[in-house]
């Protein structure tokens, strides 16, 4: 790539920069974002000995997937492709390309995030907590409400949605005869939630609590008013929960889902009970915490097996409540089958 080449490259980075930053009046922030990116795609092309004006869609494919394997995130790769993509379009307007080799490059598809659940221990901490300078009517409130999140895994909306009782026009009550919530989730869809006893005694309490300050509104949780509560309201009540329950994480209304789905899990292993449980349409959606349980799944391992000591150089301690496991292998030979 001759020097001529490299000063035209570097001349038409400028005049593109000079563009988006007076024509196009774009924060100076943004500007500087742009230009690392054309700094990175200028030092790509030079190694490649390539004009910009010569660049092809498969030395645009080959420096994304260099980028990924080099450990750049999706997201970051993403910001980076469009920020070439701007300049290859700009260029195709001062007629310097007849196409853009940026055109059909996708960035790489970001894995899915695991959920955030809180462990057991936080979670029953965070339930059975009571603050005791509160209102009585708030606490019964607040209680009433985390024992539902975390009790049943309900949705911030099917929670909001809750009336005190079933009607024609209720979007979702609890039954507490029969130990059920009823709720309308996602896509309209009705299902059926046990109720636990822990969550039904606080709906006992909250229920007394809120007769002093009912008025003509049907919804389940209200406010001192008398009106329903807004999703960010108990987003606030929660935080503020968690906070003075002594967690070191603040927790959001479906952190508690989460907790639920993988707590439930943990224990029963019975991966459509918690689909039906959570309302998900799909068996996919619910397979995300089948991840959250590795960890678990680890440490009863490491418990249980009588070759797990083997990763440590310790023999593995028994599990709570069973026997100890024999440190070596049995010999007894197993019928066949």
């Amino acid at each position: 790539m001759s020097a001529s080449a490299s000063a035209d490259d570097a001349a038409l980075v400028q005049a593109y920069l000079n563009h988006v930053r007076v024509e196009k009046r774009l924060a100076e922030r943004t500007v500087a974002l742009y230009t690392l990116d054309l700094e990175r795609l200028s030092a790509q092309a030079r190694e490649a000995q390539v004009a910009l004006t010569a660049v092809q869609n498969t030395h645009i494919r080959r420096w994304v997937a260099q980028m990924h394997g080099a450990g750049r995130s999706a997201r970051g790769i993403a910001l980076i492709l469009s920020g070439w993509r701007g300049f290859y379009i700009w260029l195709g307007r001062q007629g310097r390309i007849d196409h853009n080799p940026v055109q059909d490059v996708r960035a790489p598809k970001a894995g899915k995030p695991l959920p955030k659940a809180l462990g057991v221990d936080e979670s029953m901490q965070l339930a059975s907590h009571h603050e005791a300078g509160d209102d009585p009517a708030l606490e019964a409130r607040d209680a009433c409400i985390t024992e539902l999140l975390y009790g049943c895994g309900l949705r911030i909306g099917e929670l909001v949605g809750l009336d005190v009782a079933a009607s024609g026009s209720a979007r979702g009550w609890i039954d507490a005869q029969d130990g059920e919530a009823h709720v309308l989730g996602k896509g309209s869809k009705r299902r059926s939630v046990p109720v636990g006893r822990q969550a039904l005694a606080a709906l006992a309490t909250w229920l007394q609590q809120r007769a002093a300050w009912a008025g003509d509104d049907p919804a389940l949780f209200i406010g001192a008013r008398g009106q329903r509560l807004t999703p960010q309201h108990i987003r606030v009540r929660l935080k503020r929960r968690s906070l003075l329950a002594g967690l070191a994480t603040p927790v959001h209304p479906h952190m508690l889902r989460h907790s639920f789905a993988s707590h439930v899990l943990q224990s029963s292993g019975d991966l459509r009970a918690v689909q039906e449980l959570l309302g998900h349409a799909s068996i996919s959606t619910t397979q995300v915490y089948t991840r959250l349980d590795f960890q678990h799944l680890a440490q009863v391992y490491d418990a249980a097996h009588p070759r797990a000591g083997a990763r440590s150089g310790q023999s593995p301690e028994p599990l709570a409540g069973g026997p100890a496991m024999p440190s070596t292998p049995r010999t007894t030979p197993r019928s066949k089958r």
